[in-house]
């Protein structure tokens, strides 16, 4: 079993979907607490939209993203406190229920994460992945 992970720092709609449909994913979760996004294209509806018209499945998972100060630890590189933060978060009933949702959906289909930071290992996908989808073998695409 693979899972993917993508960010959509410095990138554009067009090379995310390149880059999903190039491994062929078939589902994008989107793993941010909050989907809205300053680029054009990354928020959830127009995100999802464009993600339908090539073919690709939208799904959010809202209490898998990180918390506000786990998103500010993150923009501090402060990976400890993002780690022990995001670690609180996997424990809440929501997540748990969220992530089991994730794995079986990624049993079942090419599934990639999505959030926002280009390199997967300053990013909550690479502790999402390693917690509740550590059966999976990952593969980090850039776009």
């Amino acid at each position: 079993m693979t899972i993917w992970t993508i960010g959509y720092e410095q990138s554009t709609i067009p090379a995310l979907i390149a880059a999903l449909q190039g491994a062929g994913v078939e589902v994008l979760a989107d793993v941010r607490a909050l989907p809205l996004s300053r680029r054009p294209g990354f928020s959830k509806s127009a995100l999802a939209a464009n993600l339908a018209d090539a073919g690709i499945e939208y799904r959010h998972f809202k209490a898998l993203g990180t918390p506000a100060d786990g998103r500010a630890a993150a923009r501090a590189n402060d990976h400890a406190t993002l780690e022990r933060v995001y670690a609180g978060q996997l424990e809440l009933p929501e997540a748990m229920v969220a992530g089991a949702q994730l794995a079986e959906l990624a049993r079942e289909k090419r599934t990639a994460l999505l959030c926002y930071e280009r390199q997967a290992c300053g990013c909550h996908r690479t502790l999402l992945r390693k917690a509740v989808l550590a059966d999976f073998d990952a593969v980090d695409l850039l776009p």
